[in-house]
């Protein structure tokens, strides 16, 4: 499963499940706007991490731009909030079981 080169700087990977049910399914495409209630905190804490991760990207042009380097720390926050809002997206579809946590990790 890991066709990555070694230098890929992210890499998106799920566990395909042992067993998969069709009426679990079924209830995800069902119930997809209460799961979406349930992400309400989630959403709104990732809304202002979201616009700060924005920040972030457009400092990081200008330091990439004048050192020819993007900071490690930069990289992390703002990777670490686009895999926020994956697994919030991942658990919302549907695509993964468990919910997902208030992390960035």
């Amino acid at each position: 499963m890991n066709d990555y080169p070694e230098a890929y700087p992210v890499r998106v990977e799920a566990d395909y499940p042992e067993q998969s049910s069709r009426l679990l399914a079924l209830c995800g495409i069902l119930f997809m706007w209460p799961k979406a209630i349930l992400l309400v905190p989630h959403i709104f804490v990732l809304y202002f991490v979201q616009l700060a991760a924005f920040l972030v990207a457009y400092l990081g042009f200008w330091v990439v731009l004048f050192t020819g380097r993007y900071p490690r720390g930069m990289h992390g926050f703002v990777v670490g909030v686009m895999r926020w809002q994956t697994r919030l997206t991942a658990w919302l579809l549907g695509i993964v079981d468990r919910y997902p946590p208030f992390s960035t990790q």
